[in-house]
């Protein structure tokens, strides 16, 4: 990227209408535009994060078998009817539309229903089982009130994978290794230490569910946890009940504020039973297929690490997501030739501010855009044959030798 060339420009102040930190520094940084409330583009850069969010999450799903789908977002209403999730009564949320030809359509919410009705027509026998499919999909929520920049939009971009078991064990081994999956997700985006597999409701699924809750100031959840995090319930069940299940304490849990960024369910025969998706087992008998949901919220992630990582100057971007490595600066004239020759070798890991303005404001951009490395090439620097080189996450400054700056990627 050459910020000469991309219709890019950063804003000194955030719209008047974003008050979250992860929105306004998003869009202030070039990353997203607002086109409502609840509704973002995701321009270049922006995009870039979420790309690199879905490799991350598809290493580690497609580690355990899982395969990639993508699905109409358009709904016909009717398996939606059959579990009754079409009314709005039941589910209050629905964007629907009305078909030219007569006939109502939704904008889907989640995929479980489109997800069991599809697969109807490729599983029939134990020998098709066990199935885990996947998709990165646009959902679409008509949310009263959205808030809080991306972490809760009216349009979103979630990762949901539905796994498909003959029995309760199988799935119940695949949920663990989902369980691991997503410990090993939230490490390499840079969340690790502060993102905890949390007890929740299971609804009319099961006793309990599981949540991944990050802590965050602005979080729409409280969670309570004890010292060493073993043990991490949401509020909705904190009870008698689930304290004794747990082997807790409520003296020892410290109360914290936290946001949702994903969750896993058991949902057994919840969605297959009404749409009737079966196989035949072994002995030629009929029998209902199980299954399990497995969501992460993507925009939500990066919206969530945008408000973890940032600080007065703008973001601050974990090297795993960042949208590139290096923020490249060229100062004079043969410092400007040597910055073109590093960045020609390597176009997919540098932004390059080229543009013709003072190198005080670059910096100033390099800071709010978050880059983890900020390198000036320049005639002074260039005298002892080196580059200036600054830490975006630390602040450290660091000369190295020109011939060792591709150490840096």
């Amino acid at each position: 990227m050459r910020l000469k060339n991309t219709f890019i420009k950063t804003l000194r102040e955030a719209p008047k209408d974003e008050n979250a930190k992860n929105g306004a520094l998003l869009l202030r940084a070039g990353f997203i535009h607002k086109e409502m409330a609840g509704v973002y583009d995701y321009l270049p850069l922006g995009l870039a994060v979420i790309e690199n969010i879905k490799n991350i999450i598809r290493d580690e799903l497609n580690a355990l078998g899982c395969e990639e789908v993508q699905m109409s977002a358009l709904q016909n209403p009717e398996p939606w009817e059959k579990t009754g999730r079409f009314s709005d009564q039941e589910v209050d949320i629905w964007f629907k539309t009305e078909l030219a030809s007569g006939g109502e359509l939704g904008l889907a919410p989640t995929h479980e229903e489109p997800m069991v009705s599809m697969l109807k027509t490729y599983i029939s026998s134990y020998k098709d089982l066990p199935v885990y499919v996947y998709q990165f999909q646009t959902k679409f929520r008509n949310e009263l009130r959205a808030k809080s920049g991306i972490l809760r939009g009216r349009e979103f971009l979630m990762k949901d994978l539905y796994s498909f078991h003959t029995d309760e064990a199988d799935l119940n081994d695949f949920y663990t290794k989902v369980e691991g999956a997503y410990k090993r997700v939230f490490e390499r985006v840079g969340l690790g230490d502060c993102t905890y597999e949390t007890f929740a409701s299971g609804g009319i699924f099961s006793k309990y569910s599981h949540e991944y809750q990050t802590l965050l100031d602005v979080g729409e959840d409280t969670i309570y946890y004890n010292s060493n995090k073993s043990v991490v319930l949401n509020k909705e069940v904190l009870n008698d009940e689930t304290l004794k299940d747990l082997g807790a304490k409520r003296e020892d849990l410290t109360e914290d504020t936290s946001a949702e960024v994903a969750n896993i369910f058991k949902l057994k025969f919840k969605y297959t039973e009404p749409l009737d998706l079966k196989y035949t087992d072994e002995e030629n008998h009929l029998q209902t297929v199980y299954m399990g949901c497995y969501g992460i919220g993507v925009s939500r992630l990066m919206g969530v690490i945008a408000e973890k990582y940032s600080d007065d100057k703008g973001l601050v971007w974990p090297k795993s997501v960042a949208p590139f490595q290096i923020y490249l600066v060229g100062i004079g004239e043969e410092g400007t030739r040597q910055a073109e020759e590093f960045y020609a070798k390597n176009t997919d890991k540098i932004i390059f501010d080229d543009r013709d303005v003072r190198p005080g404001e670059k910096f100033a951009d390099s800071e709010l855009m978050g880059i983890p490395y900020r390198v000036v090439i320049s005639d002074k620097t260039l005298a002892d044959g080196t580059a200036e080189v600054v830490e975006r996450a630390s602040g450290k400054t660091s000369k190295i030798s020109i011939d060792k700056l591709s150490d840096l990627l």
